[in-house]
């Protein structure tokens, strides 16, 4: 191996004496070795396609065309194009779960579409989603480079600075890339890691994966499957006529993002790491924790609503499916449970997910709120229990999975109020007047 610049040949060999055998090829009287055109075309070329690639993207902080490119390959050298040929049997799978879930919860099928997605489907169908929550990743910290700059340091750089920020944006792209790849081949449905990430109204299921996730499980194959279709039908649900929680649960993310503070300090070991020509460097460097970001409160709050959001979600999924199959199959129970194990633990790709975007997509408390739902569902009826999602204020926090009993009693006070508006004012004077203290006569 050798240290210099790509392009460039090897000085010769001073036991060559110039006769072509010796390996080394002639050298001219001058010493120097003879220019390769070839290589320089080819350097040129190179450097050409990692430009054009990088304007492709739009000049937005990934290149989210990139990231598609590695994805779709990965995938295609592993299998991952097959299981759409699967679209009849997803589709009669989620038509019976809708026909089991409509007596147990008010809300309506919300899927107009059940569709059979191989892996490569989920990629192309969900990377808008995704390129909506790692934007501001990005930007915060492909931004810190700039701003951490001296202004003389920025002047001299020029159109350096947009050379950076282009190959930037390749080593995202290709770090996200990997990330889909790898989660792609593990999902099952649509809304399995908690976000509505496919279109509108759609229920997908991934048969290829779901085999793979059957294998290992002593349950017929049509069982699971039909399982999966009563999971994705009730996220569904939820998504489609809860108008508020798709917008609230994809802001929150962005929220967290937004206020990613990255230690510039750091900049100075970053830029020790990285050779400007060689992208690769950028993405080693990225990876090394160099730019690790800085947790700050208004983060973690943002996680703290997040986590609870996402656990009430599956957990509301957990007692409506429960419901709706626990009679019809079997093995209901043993599914139930190894979802949940599965979901609580999470996978590899998570991990990855994590590395990226700084958070976890799990529901922490999934236990706490399914046990919630289950309380408020026994004591005032699944009408009352649905209608909790109607506005996002009457939704139970985190404190509400602390003392969930707590919660059920105050709800019940509530929905005495709505049928009997006299006694709400009289409560809210006699508050008023035990706030104010006791007056004179």
């Amino acid at each position: 191996m050798t240290d210099l610049p790509f392009g460039f040949s090897p000085p010769p060999n001073p036991d060559d004496h110039g006769d072509g055998k010796s390996g080394g090829g002639a050298v001219p009287p001058g010493g120097m070795p003879p220019f390769d055109i070839s290589q320089l075309g080819q350097m040129l070329s190179q450097l050409g396609q990692m430009l054009s690639q990088s304007q492709s993207s739009g000049g937005g902080p990934v290149n989210y065309d990139l990231a598609r490119q590695i994805a779709v390959q990965q995938l295609a050298q592993s299998g991952g194009t097959s299981g759409a040929d699967q679209a009849g049997a997803v589709a009669d799978a989620v038509h019976l779960a809708e026909m089991w879930l409509d007596p147990v919860t008010t809300l309506p099928a919300g899927a107009r579409v059940a569709q059979a997605w191989s892996a490569t489907n989920w990629v192309e169908k969900t990377l808008p989603t995704w390129q909506r929550l790692f934007d501001p990743v990005a930007q915060r910290i492909s931004g810190a480079w700039v701003e951490a700059l001296p202004e003389e340091a920025k002047q001299a750089a020029g159109p350096l600075l947009a050379m950076v920020g282009q190959m930037g944006g390749m080593a995202f792209g290709s770090q996200l890339g990997n990330a889909l790849a790898q989660l792609a081949g593990e999902v099952l449905t649509s809304t399995e890691v908690g976000l509505p990430l496919g279109p509108d109204a759609t229920a997908a299921l991934l048969p290829a994966n779901i085999e793979k996730f059957t294998s290992g499980l002593e349950r017929p194959a049509s069982e699971v499957l039909v399982f999966l279709a009563a999971r994705e039908a009730a996220h569904q649900r939820l998504f489609t006529h809860v108008p508020w929680l798709r917008q609230r649960l994809l802001d929150t993310v962005e929220e967290f993002a937004r206020g990613i503070k990255v230690d510039t300090s750091a900049l100075e070991q970053l830029a020790s790491q990285v050779d400007p020509s060689n992208p690769g460097s950028i993405e080693e460097a990225m990876r090394s924790g160099v730019l690790e970001p800085q947790t700050t409160p208004e983060q973690k709050a943002a996680l703290t609503r997040l986590e609870t959001l996402l656990a009430l979600v599956e957990g509301w999924v957990d007692v409506v499916v429960a419901d709706a199959v626990g009679e019809r199959l079997p093995g209901a129970d043993a599914l139930r449970e190894t979802l949940r194990r599965r979901r609580a633990s999470g996978g590899p790709a998570e991990q990855t997910f994590a590395t990226l975007v700084g958070l976890e997509l799990r529901p922490r408390r999934l236990r706490a709120a399914a046990a919630l739902w289950r309380l408020v569902g026994d004591q005032h009826g699944i009408d009352k229990r649905d209608d909790v999602w109607a506005h996002p204020d009457l939704v139970p926090t985190s404190a509400d999975l602390d003392d969930p009993m707590e919660f059920a009693e105050r709800l019940g006070v509530t929905y005495a109020e709505l049928d009997d508006p006299i006694a709400a004012l009289e409560r809210a004077e006699r508050e008023k007047r035990e706030e104010n203290g006791p007056t004179e006569g």
